[in-house]
């Protein structure tokens, strides 16, 4: 997911996708601690979008309070 299609998404919708990630996020945590997980690059994306995510509504939470 790139940063345009995220910047153009409501909070709302912004925080349905990070409560989404940050689930995904530990599921995989989960996995590579068992030795279970095959792709271990998977956890690093994820990681970021989990970054950006947050990013974009810190931005979007400033912007909208004065």
């Amino acid at each position: 997911m790139d940063i345009k299609s995220i910047r153009s998404k409501s909070q709302e919708v912004l925080a349905q996708e990070l409560a989404q990630a940050q689930t995904h996020l530990k599921s995989l945590d989960f996995k590579l601690a068992a030795n279970q997980l095959k792709n271990v690059r998977e956890s690093r994306k994820t990681k970021r979008l989990v970054a950006r995510l947050q990013t974009v509504l810190r931005e979007k939470r400033n912007v909208s309070t004065p």
